[in-house]
């Protein structure tokens, strides 16, 4: 069995991996750390635990507290410059943040061919991997919830909106969703555009990935989980070959 632990920049995800499928999945608040010592008492050991971390060490630190006697084979992944069969041409490897790495090679893994990945959660990323899979660059740009509050918070005169998408909007609550949305999509769309003609294909993860998916115009589909599946490709891959 296999553990994967994606640690966002809002919540915990995991996944306990057997053989084909998912044993269990779920995700829970940072403050609730301790929450995967109870889950533990009801699993046997796995023989890899995997983590993506984003949010930090202080993060780290709560999860292996909360892991307690498993935190021992507790495995910390870093992005790198080649793994289960992506390619990594950031100027810096090392510097492109784990959980993108990850959900791109769980992706990967899902789909053939060339591949825009959108993982809409805090943040939305938009990543390109080409059909041989190298991955070219991506985007990043505030998810629907930051773009909601940083309007309500930098300006005198607009709330934080709870309106409703409008192909016109006719009232403010309206125009600050719509144009948050617009925003994402549009940006994924463009990213689109500049992958050549061929086998193509948008795939969307994260809390936001319905919202997004329903006002696109390209060919999509959702994914749960990508950056668990990404962990689970590793560690598969790392022990093939050991």
């Amino acid at each position: 069995m296999i553990l994967c632990i994606d640690s966002g920049n809002s919540r915990i995800k995991y996944g306990l991996w057997k053989d084909d499928g998912w044993l269990a999945s779920g995700a829970f608040a940072h403050a609730e750390s301790a929450e995967l010592g109870r889950l533990a008492e009801s699993w046997p050991l796995p023989e890899r635990i995997m983590l993506a971390n984003v949010a930090g060490p202080q993060a780290e630190a709560r999860i292996r507290q909360g892991l307690a006697d498993w935190s021992a084979r507790l495995e910390v992944v870093h992005s790198s410059v080649a793994a289960c069969g992506v390619v990594n041409h950031y100027r810096n490897p090392g510097r492109l943040g784990v959980d993108r790495w990850c959900a791109l090679i769980g992706a990967r893994s899902l789909v053939p061919g060339a591949l825009l990945v959108v993982m809409a959660g805090t943040a939305t990323t938009i990543d390109t991997l080409d059909a041989a899979g190298n991955f070219l660059g991506g985007f990043i740009l505030p998810g629907q919830h930051l773009m909601l509050s940083a309007l309500a918070r930098d300006t005198a005169g607009l709330p934080f909106a709870d309106g409703h998408h409008a192909i016109w909007p006719q009232a403010t609550e309206d125009a600050i969703v719509s144009g948050a949305i617009e925003a994402q999509v549009g940006a994924i769309e463009r990213a689109w555009a500049r992958l050549p003609d061929g086998k193509r294909h948008c795939l969307l993860s994260g809390g936001n990935a319905a919202l997004l998916a329903q006002h696109l115009v390209i060919p999509a589909s959702q994914a749960d989980n990508l950056p668990l599946l990404g962990l689970k490709e590793m560690a598969r891959e790392t022990r093939r070959e050991t």
